[in-house]
């Protein structure tokens, strides 16, 4: 007996459970069940199985989006800050120029979660390992046509578009496979992933000082793009779903998630926190010489503070598995907030390094933490889709954050206003982080 075979959307589950169900004809007029009734809760098991939080499977998982935030963080966001510096040095250019290049630097930055759009739907349709593969081929690829920079131009198409786009296609996909493997203990294996950037964020900005004045600053990047191929490498070997795809209804950018109240007031905070999240990190080496501290130990000031988040990023991840995701993040980004508006009144060099070490141990939750919430408020067939818009849509405040610090310090001569716009930012961000919590548990206060 011949049997019609179930249409592509059925199997896609994109029609209801009632049509799901339904026996289909045979070409002798009887109905029969056929195999589709057993497909459909097979792939449903697939995805209700829970997360077996750890073992070796997972825990490779983990080490390997370790090393890609251990290179990828440290390169774009440190050892590049660096880098201006140097090719500072090989021209005439002006202070306030100079500034102005390291906003659009910073800026480019947003490249970097532009791509989730993109990157988060793929996933979703099981398109991993190649869109993986290529952005790998092209971070190491503009990593070394940065030893080939002479201008600051150059300088931005290389880490600013290229490396920023790059990072884009790896990270999004990559913090979702995490979500994959846990759940209870979810928190802590993205605060784990997150202490490899904090940790190369001290050692890789130290060593491409000192390298430079021994090797040059040539062979200093291509030693860094060396270890950045072996870092990607890594990457692709280990990097595994534990989910099969599943093609769920939408483009791109499903606009029916917006619905979710709870979802949209999230974004939205996500922004305005972006919008100030930098500005310390950016300038508290320039502050820290402008009342006094020596260039030479001003450059150190960013490596205490990650020195600091890579604490903040291990507690909010352990305290996140108690009091959960969003709470965490509330606590710590709004001490962020305070200290970037405090970060502007230090007067001395003692007065800045706790100020740094407060900053850079409170932006460790938002940094390690800012996926869960967003993974949360949905199905995890569609997670890598609903972090890539979140991701997305913040970039904006990303991108458009440095310049407008940058030019608050310009206009007002010093760097007080920029803190309280940047810090003022960060605490309405924290606000919205509560209304949102509010709104997706329809009480003021849970773990959520």
């Amino acid at each position: 007996m011949s049997e019609k075979l179930p249409s592509t959307e059925s199997l896609q589950g994109i029609n209801s459970a009632s049509e799901n169900k339904r026996s289909l004809p045979s070409d002798d007029g009887q109905k029969t069940g056929i195999a589709f009734d057993q497909e459909i809760p097979n792939e449903q098991a697939s995805h209700q199985k829970p997360p077996p939080d750890g073992g070796i499977r997972a825990w490779l998982v983990v080490f390997a989006q370790y090393r890609i935030g251990h290179i990828l963080y440290v390169w774009f966001f440190n050892v590049v800050g660096c880098l201006p510096s140097v090719l500072r040095g090989k021209s005439a250019t002006s202070h306030s120029a100079f500034n102005y290049s390291m906003d659009r630097l910073y800026a480019g930055y947003a490249l970097a979660c532009i791509p989730s759009l993109v990157t988060g739907r793929l996933f979703d349709l099981g398109y991993f390992k190649i869109p993986f593969f290529a952005a790998s081929f092209v971070i190491v690829a503009c990593t070394f046509l940065t030893a080939e920079c002479t201008q600051f131009w150059q300088l931005f198409l290389t880490q600013g578009v290229g490396l920023g786009a790059g990072c884009g296609f790896v990270s999004s996909p990559a913090i979702v496979i995490v979500s994959h493997w846990f759940s209870e203990r979810r928190g802590l294996a993205l605060s784990a992933t997150a202490v490899g950037a904090a940790l190369g964020s001290i050692v890789f900005p130290v060593a491409a000082q000192n390298l430079i004045p021994l090797v040059g600053f040539r062979w200093t990047v291509r030693v860094f793009g060396l270890i950045l191929m072996a870092t990607m490498g890594t990457a692709n070997i280990f990097l595994k779903r534990r989910l099969p795809p599943v093609n769920v209804r939408g483009g791109l950018f499903n606009l029916k998630a917006f619905r979710n109240k709870a979802y949209s007031t999230y974004c939205i905070s996500g922004t305005m926190i972006l919008l100030g999240f930098n500005t310390e990190l950016i300038y508290l080496s320039v502050s820290a010489v402008a009342i006094g501290v020596s260039k030479d130990f001003s450059f150190y000031m960013i490596a205490i503070a990650n020195a600091a988040s890579a604490f903040g990023r291990v507690s909010s991840g352990l305290l996140a598995d108690k009091i959960g995701a969003l709470n965490t993040i509330a606590i710590f980004t709004a001490v962020t907030g305070l200290s970037t508006i405090a970060w502007p009144f230090a007067r001395d060099e003692s007065q800045l390094i706790v100020i740094a070490a407060i900053y850079g141990f409170s932006i460790g939750a938002y940094i390690s933490l800012y996926s869960v919430p967003a993974v949360a408020m949905g199905n995890m067939e569609d997670a890598g889709r609903r972090v890539g818009m979140f991701m997305s849509i913040t970039g904006f405040g990303g991108f458009a954050g440095p310049p407008i610090s940058g030019a608050i310090c310009t206009a007002t001569g010093g760097f007080v206003d920029a803190g309280y716009y940047s810090g003022g930012s960060i605490i309405f961000g924290v606000a919205l982080l509560h209304v949102a919590r509010y709104l997706h548990l329809g009480r003021l206060w849970g773990k959520f």
